[in-house]
């Protein structure tokens, strides 16, 4: 089952970020909770995490751009042997 991710509500009036750095690449096994990507706001910059655990099978933004509030951002896939 692929659950795809989307960029969340950071902070009020926030209503987009640029993606500084994917902290995992395609392929790469993340579990729910764990960093997943670093964004910058007007604000700040901070590190969204994953919010479910599986294989990351599509990054779909890309470092630099700059990427609206619920917008899909990855994509993962559910796998058995991953909580």
């Amino acid at each position: 089952m692929a659950i795809r991710i989307k960029l969340p509500d950071i902070s009020m009036g926030i209503t987009e970020a640029t993606i500084i750095r994917w902290l995992k690449t395609v392929g790469d096994i993340i579990q729910a909770g764990e960093p997943l990507v670093e964004v910058e706001t007007a604000k700040s910059t901070l590190e969204i995490e994953s919010p479910a655990s599986g294989r990351i099978i599509e990054i779909k933004a890309q470092v630099g751009a700059e990427i609206e509030v619920g917008a899909e951002i990855a994509v993962i896939e559910k796998i058995p042997d991953v909580a």
